[in-house]
């Protein structure tokens, strides 16, 4: 090679291993449009979670005997009076302070977007890959199983769930988890397989190693991307199906601050005090738009075939 072209073939070189697929991946994403609203709306909406205590003028629970129960929101810039208790987002039916149960309502919904799709992937993903890895009639009972919990709308069945369970925040993010479930299982198993019939793993089984060894580090390694978009999408989908069984009175029980039961709570004030339900509403829109959007941008870097139309 001539010594001209020994810079161009090392910068060349450079450029190729200076970052890892999972590093290439991420920088692909923070190009992504998509992927960078959903990163900066998701960063404030845990910003609040996390700092609520200090961002929350009220607790959220604590009854304000100073106001009358639906007063309207109250902004001293905006020309409320500097004599009257400033209240950003009004008063609800029970004399509490709108904003600050909003506020606090953000980490009861991270909490059960998180925990409800953390069971369903753990659950889900094992069952699916088993199902998946040993085929033959494993696969055929299993999957069985799973078309005829998906035959059942998600929402229907979770209701379903927790009138066998017992109202409760508890048994709404079990009964959450439970339907979600079937999604994951299928998705993997599709995804494992298409791995296992791969060169590698077929190499390994070869050379004698478990199935154990070879399904938990051969082929699940390789089969997790389309969980991580899946899951992204189906925090989202947690949430809102959360906030409806609130709503229908399964969910959270007062006087937790949760969206999905301030609307359920104020549904009926819809025209009188339409600020009841117009900030929690708001709020579930923000949230799961937020996720939304992430997904879809971490589907767009993950997946080869829209990789090129990747917009950034």
């Amino acid at each position: 090679m001539s010594e001209t072209l020994k810079p161009i073939a090392e910068n060349n070189q450079e450029q190729y291993t200076r970052h890892s697929p999972a590093q290439e991946a991420f920088r692909r994403l923070l190009r992504h449009r998509s992927a960078q609203a959903g990163m900066i709306m998701l960063g404030i909406l845990v910003f609040i979670a996390i700092f609520a205590e200090w961002i929350a003028p009220y607790d959220p629970i604590a009854l304000i005997k100073t106001v009358k129960r639906r007063e309207p929101p109250c902004v001293h810039l905006l020309g409320c009076p500097k004599d009257k208790e400033q209240h950003i987002f009004g008063i609800d039916g029970n004399s509490r302070d709108l904003f600050s149960r909003v506020i606090f309502g953000s980490r009861l919904s991270l909490q059960v977007g998180l925990a409800t799709i953390s069971f369903a992937i753990i659950v889900g993903g094992l069952i699916g890959a088993i199902s998946g890895f040993l085929g033959g009639w494993v696969d055929n009972i299993i999957m069985r199983i799973m078309d005829v919990l998906m035959a059942f709308p998600s929402l229907l069945l979770a209701i379903a769930i927790v009138a066998v369970l017992g109202i409760g925040l508890i048994n709404a993010l079990l009964a959450i988890g439970i339907v979600s479930i079937p999604r994951f299982a299928r998705l993997i198993r599709s995804t494992v397989l298409s791995v296992k019939e791969l060169d590698y793993v077929q190499a390994s089984r070869a050379l004698g190693a478990s199935p154990l060894h070879i399904l938990f580090n051969r082929v699940l390694p390789n089969a997790i991307s389309p969980l991580i978009v899946q899951g992204t999408l189906g925090i989202a989908t947690a949430i809102l199906d959360a906030a409806a069984l609130s709503f229908l009175g399964l969910g959270a029980e007062k006087p937790r601050p949760e969206w999905g039961l301030m609307l359920g709570e104020e549904r009926n004030s819809v025209f009188n005090a339409p600020h009841l339900v117009f900030f929690p509403g708001i709020a579930i829109m923000f949230t799961v738009l937020s996720f939304n959007l992430l997904g879809d941008g971490l589907r767009d870097v993950l997946d080869p075939r829209l990789r090129g139309s990747t917009r950034g």
